[in-house]
């Protein structure tokens, strides 16, 4: 079904999916990286209705555009094409004992995961940023690993699930300029306890429950599974705790301050114009989504 949204054409995501010729996880995640544009679903898609802003919808001229595209669909599937640490070896031409330490230290952020039936994560990465990585640092395809990635590797580091947090942060921040949902984006990330030291009063964190985004999602038929899953969408580490707490911290100040009224639910966000905090990475150059990770202020 087509709607009408802020004067536009728009399809619901499953009918998009069916013109770009996409598979659902294809479309999920070509939206997650802007490769498709997405736009919130109007105020009068869900009358009534309170919590997070109703499900996204691609304009139409979006689907014209894509489709009008040299070699379409091939050539959109291929930028969405992902691979596992073995098939990333392979591509970079290295052992897979390499492109684990790679990855492990940050080197590439993933852009998905699961969690097999036995509990370990899984870790997807973009086939054509695994090209590009090893087409601008060739140094680090053979030969000795560097000083201060192999201390950090020997002492247990492994930056995977921090990189694919700071990445969907990252997509979820540009999809609101809602200060509420755009705290609500950060504390999904933070431990619980965490998260009540930050947002201490019961309403503001019943708030921010209500407006949670989805980070992932998944079928997880055991539990350790499940354990392994949740890892994944918790930050751990002390250094990358604390930075989503500064984060958080600074997003209800300005929520408190924009909306003084609150704790109430915010109306579908209209715009994409807030920029995402990023956590530290050990990384100084942009990823494939166009950010670059700063230091810690």
């Amino acid at each position: 079904m087509t709607v009408m949204c802020d004067g536009r054409q728009t399809l619901a995501m499953g009918r998009a999916a069916r013109e770009l010729e996409l598979r659902s996880g294809e479309f999920e995640l070509a939206t997650q990286l802007g490769q498709v544009r997405t736009v919130p679903a109007g105020p009068a898609d869900r009358p009534g209705r309170a919590g997070p802003p109703a499900r996204r919808r691609v304009p139409a001229e979006e689907i014209a555009r894509l489709q009008a595209e040299p070699g379409f669909p091939e050539a959109l599937r291929e930028r969405l094409r992902t691979l596992t640490t073995n098939e990333a070896a392979t591509l970079m031409g290295i052992g897979p004992g390499r492109a684990l330490r790679l990855t492990r230290a940050g080197c590439v952020s993933p852009v998905r995961f699961y969690v097999n039936r036995f509990g370990a994560v899984v870790w997807l990465y973009l086939a054509t940023e695994i090209a590009e990585f090893a087409e601008r640092q060739p140094e680090l395809m053979q030969g000795s690993t560097p000083a201060a990635m192999r201390v950090m590797l020997n002492n247990g580091q492994d930056w995977r699930a921090r990189e694919w947090r700071s990445r969907r942060v990252a997509q979820l921040m540009r999809q609101t300029d809602d200060p509420w949902a755009s705290a609500a984006v950060i504390a999904a990330v933070l431990p619980p306890e965490e998260l009540a030291s930050v947002a201490q009063d019961p309403l503001e964190r019943t708030l921010l429950r209500r407006l949670r985004p989805a980070l992932a999602s998944m079928i997880t038929a055991t539990s350790a599974a499940r354990e392994a899953f949740e890892r994944v969408l918790t930050a751990e580490e002390f250094d990358e705790v604390m930075w989503y707490r500064v984060s958080l911290s600074r997003s209800l100040e300005e929520a408190r301050r924009d909306d003084p009224g609150r704790p109430r639910t915010p109306t579908a966000p209209t715009t994409t114009a807030r920029r995402p905090l990023q956590p530290p990475s050990l990384r100084n150059s942009p990823s494939g989504d166009g950010r670059t990770l700063p230091t810690v202020p």
